[in-house]
């Protein structure tokens, strides 16, 4: 009987609001949110609902027999600082729905049916449901996300609440919260310890499969629809003032580009972030959760998702990050309060007992043997290998025929503003690395495709190459912005010294391009220089008295045997890309470097990944030794000082 007055009077509030009706503000001291439905908070209880300086923060989701990890996803979010939580379920056998009724009923979550329509999707449908969900549309943030996904807030306290603080002081209405692929970390079998505490181990930031989003946003109904991934602006807004104020943030608290407020539901490589924030992705789990999920269906009936592809695709486990961990006590602190709870100790306890069985039948038939045996063979897949939908190469003339009159005019207008305006400041963005971290190992033989870029020849070994830099290398654009502008601003017959060269790709490149100079190699890292010797000897360009690798060593004291190698090699051109001289290194090389210093310095590649944030501290120490930005390269590519020192009259 409980269920049915629920669903009766969350239609009962939805048919409110499509009348027009705005749902009633709580009175005076009041703790009922705005919207809230007649079972919520009935039951008396210890634990109270967050009440936060930024509203009703309201985190929308929807379950399908999750029973066994309700309590841990509800706690969580409690603990981050969301003020309401809004579950559609579909179809439970387990007592996902009981356990979230009970929650309702203790004030703690609000749970809505998602009665379906024939040939309309789960989770589509209860999106159309919370559009006009009154809990909802009284909300002033509203961020939608799968009972997979846990938010992971790394600024500040941690907390919704400090994140907010910090998107409202730069104006922003939204952040775009990028996935973080968790893998199953080779868990095989089921356990009861709390999924973000079991798989610490992820995909790589930099790999681009693993950029979708969902987006924490600033809701009203009279102008956003509900959406998976982003919410879409409804058209009749498209053509007033609304877009301009929208300004949504990216996961590292930068302004997102403005096309996404029109479309896309995927970082790129210019808006992905993860300092701020970002969506932890627990889709495969161990083993044993996995078998148990692919024998009951998903929230969406994809009646393929759950196959050895997929696996391939979400087991990812090559970097670790247990950011997530900053939570666990006040999570066990929640969880333990709402065990107290008699009903919910009962449900909770008996959804993990179904699981238990279910998995012990499970284990009994040969499909489980089956499905172990392919699933170990799925995450053998190397991440270089994975094939996944998206990302597809753009489609420019789609692209234009889908956007609308006024995207193209906004498009148009942004870049004659850029051109008007001029050289922009250099943006702070951390610049995606072309090599992986790391030792490097080579012992193993591979046939690898060779790609021509530019002058050169690079083979696609993952080994070396990062994951997100492969499909450009393979397109013959490795590093293009370097390859096509420094072979132009290197003076004639100059000396050339590159500290961090690498693969020799773009030392070998400005060599072929540009006979009149000499070039010195360095580089210590014995893998990068194994494949230099590769590299070099696929592109035919051969070591000589113009092309020369250095073997001096940088290993004793970086300072010291760097200012040996410059003083021994008195180049007129530094290029430097190795990411060990931090400027605390650097200062020290510059001011011991005997005059002329070199005319022209460049910090990229592999330096500029590290020490990005030392941009303003290098350009102080260049400035006052007399050196002058130059050459306007991509900020996130290079920079570039070349030596102008003051006159008598004080002049350039």
């Amino acid at each position: 009987m409980r269920p049915h007055k629920l669903f009766q009077s969350s239609v009962e509030a939805r048919v409110s609001a499509k009348s027009g009706q705005k749902p009633k503000a709580p009175k005076g001291d009041d703790p009922r949110p705005k919207g809230a439905g007649a079972q919520w908070g009935t039951v008396p209880f210890a634990l109270k609902r967050h009440n936060s300086p930024h509203g009703q923060v309201t985190a929308v989701s929807m379950m399908k027999d999750e029973g066994p990890y309700v309590m841990e996803w509800v706690a969580h979010h409690l603990a981050v600082g969301f003020t309401d939580l809004v579950v559609y379920t579909n179809d439970c056998s387990d007592g996902t729905d009981d356990m979230l009724i009970r929650l309702e009923e203790l004030g703690l979550c609000h749970h809505r049916r998602n009665v379906i329509a024939p040939g309309i999707r789960p989770q589509p449908s209860a999106l159309n449901y919370a559009q006009d969900e009154p809990v909802v549309r009284s909300s002033d943030w509203v961020m939608v996300f799968d009972a997979d996904e846990f938010v992971s807030i790394k600024y500040g306290d941690g907390s919704l609440d400090s994140l907010l603080t910090a998107a409202k002081d730069q104006g922003a209405t939204g952040i775009v919260v990028t996935w973080r692929i968790f893998g199953s970390g080779g868990v095989v079998d089921w356990s009861r310890a709390p999924v973000t505490e079991q798989y610490l181990m992820a995909a790589p930031q930099t790999w681009n499969k693993g950029w979708g989003v969902k987006t924490l946003f600033t809701f009203s109904a009279d102008h956003w629809k509900l959406g998976i991934h982003r919410p879409k602006m409804k058209t009749r807004w498209i053509k007033t003032d609304f877009p301009d104020q929208v300004k949504w943030l990216n996961g590292s608290g930068r302004e997102m580009e403005d096309y996404f407020k029109f479309r896309g539901w995927r970082s790129i490589t210019r808006t992905v972030g993860y300092d701020w924030v970002q969506l932890n992705h627990y889709a495969v789990k161990s083993v044993d959760s996995y078998a148990i999920r692919k024998m009951r269906g998903n929230v969406n009936n994809k009646a393929d998702k759950y196959n050895g592809d997929y696996w391939s695709l979400q087991d990812r486990n090559e970097v670790r990050d247990d950011t997530m961990l900053r939570y666990t006590a006040r999570r066990d602190q929640i969880i333990a309060q709402l065990l107290d709870d008699p009903d919910l100790n009962r449900l909770h306890h008996a959804a993990l007992a179904r699981a238990e069985s279910r998995l012990a039948d499970l284990r009994q038939t040969e499909a489980y043997h089956q499905l172990k045996a392919d699933l170990a063979i799925a995450s053998a897949v190397p991440i270089s290998q994975i094939v996944a939908k998206p990302p597809q190469a753009r489609d420019r003339e789609k692209i234009a025929a889908l956007m609308s009159d006024v995207e193209k005019a906004r498009a148009k207008k942004s870049k004659e503003d850029r051109k008007a305006a001029g050289p922009k400041e250099p943006v702070e963005a951390v610049p995606m690395g072309s090599y992986v971290g790391g030792p490097i190992d080579l012992s193993q033989h591979r046939d690898l495709q060779v790609f021509a870029n530019h002058s050169m020849k690079l083979p696609a070994d993952d080994r070396v190459f990062s994951l997100p830099v492969l499909p450009t290398l393979q397109a013959g654009k490795f590093e293009r912005g370097l390859a096509r502008k420094m072979p132009q601003v290197l003076p004639k017959g100059a000396k050339v010294l590159e500290i961090g060269s690498a693969v020799g790709f773009l030392a070998g490149h400005c060599a072929n391009t540009r006979p009149d100079i000499s070039v010195t190699l360095h580089e210590d890292n014995p893998g990068l220089a194994q494949m230099m010797q590769v590299v070099c000897a696929l592109s035919n360009r051969s070591f000589n008295d113009r092309f020369r690798q250095s073997d001096h060593s940088l290993s004793d004291d970086l300072a010291v045997q760097t200012i040996a190698l410059i003083r021994a090699e008195a180049p007129a051109s530094l290029l430097i890309g190795d990411g060990r001289l931090s400027a605390e290194v650097l200062t020290r090389v510059f001011h011991a470097l005997p005059a002329p210093p070199p005319a022209q310095v460049f910090l990229y590649g592999r330096w500029l990944e590290a020490f990005h944030a030392q941009i303003p501290q290098m350009h102080d120490l260049l400035q006052a030794l007399g050196y002058a930005p130059a050459f306007d390269f991509d900020p996130n590519i290079c920079r570039a000082f070349i030596f102008a020192p003051m006159d008598d009259q004080g002049e350039k």
